[in-house]
């Protein structure tokens, strides 16, 4: 038994599929079978029942994937272990982000990480929650940034900010000049959401549930249009289509009236989203998780609530400016 073949057996459980776990494994799909077939004779079981493209684990697979998926996040803690007694800034830290984030949270953190810890450089990926907590678990990423609420994880988080949403509207709109809006007024609307998969999207159709009746199959896109970026969503506001709901750091100024959407907060209670940094609780490097945890501190976002971090001495330059920047939120 070998940490290659649990590596291929992890793999191809989470994809379903021989071919797709060979490509997320870097290898081609014969040396991948073949390693699981030798395993599989080894231990005398059958860990996947194969039926034409369909692949299904096994109730005792499902057993020994769990162990191998263990055993997996204990050799990379061994690896980190390892590196102790080395500067735990010192080389690349791989940082998984959503997509509604990272269009506007890294701009400022990778030139603040630059600035201040320049021997750290990020390895970004941006992606699904679903997908960043899997490849935290398969120890391909060290940390990622995402929202609440999040599936059962197990891992280490530290909240960030809370962050307030906002309804953005053409300029010709009737309630482009009003001071607030509720939820209960975007019944009336045309609204355009994200697409399946973006937390986003779930966030928004908690503070309006009324969207989801119309944004399910059954009942076609009679009022509600979906796309695949707030970007594209914002342009087609702007071309009159129908109203969204955004994230606040992804409007810099509430007040710009010189282009084609205007934007107008929510009355109280205003719905947010709170955003948290999360990472395995086998990771060692805990001053390269403080210096993240700073460095979007220090970002001073448009609009959010930075959270009041135990910043270390690691960086005092950083910590001194997130403080400031915590403090004046």
């Amino acid at each position: 038994m070998t940490l290659t073949e649990l590596k291929y057996i992890v793999a191809v459980a989470r994809a379903r599929h021989f071919g797709h776990a060979a490509e997320a494994c870097h290898v081609a799909q014969p040396t991948l079978s073949v390693a699981i077939k030798k395993l599989e004779d080894e231990l005398g079981v059958v860990l996947f029942e194969r039926g034409g493209t369909e692949v299904s684990v096994t109730p005792l697979g499902e057993q020994i994937i769990a162990q191998a998926e263990r055993v997996l996040e204990q050799t990379a803690a061994i690896r980190e272990l390892a590196k102790q007694n080395k500067d735990p800034l010192a080389g690349p830290l791989r940082l998984g982000v959503i997509y509604t984030i990272g269009p506007y949270l890294l701009p400022p953190l990778v030139k603040n990480m630059i600035d201040n810890v320049p021997q750290m450089p990020l390895i970004l990926q941006e992606n699904f929650t679903v997908r960043l907590l899997e490849l935290l678990r398969q120890g391909e990423l060290d940390a990622a940034i995402m929202a609440l609420p999040l599936p059962d994880h197990g891992m280490s988080m530290q909240t960030l900010y809370d962050e307030p949403f906002v309804v953005a509207m053409p300029k010709s709109h009737p309630w482009a000049r009003r001071a607030a809006i509720t939820a209960e007024d975007l019944k009336t609307e045309t609204m355009l959401l994200l697409g399946n998969g973006h937390c986003f999207r779930d966030q928004v159709l908690e503070v309006c549930p009324e969207m989801a009746r119309f944004s399910t199959p059954g009942n076609g896109m009679q009022r509600t249009f979906e796309g695949s970026s707030l970007e594209t969503i914002r342009h087609m506001v702007a071309s009159g289509i129908g109203l969204t709901v955004l994230p606040r750091a992804s409007v810099p100024d509430m007040n710009d009236k010189s282009g084609m959407l205007r934007f107008v907060p929510f009355s109280a209670p205003v719905p947010s989203r709170r955003v948290v940094l999360v990472w395995r609780k086998s990771f060692t490097r805990r001053a390269a998780i403080d210096a993240i945890c700073q460095a979007v501190a220090a970002c001073n976002l448009a609009g959010v609530e930075m959270a009041e971090l135990e910043l270390q001495d690691a960086l005092p330059g950083l910590a001194a400016r997130a403080l400031g920047h915590a403090q004046a939120a």
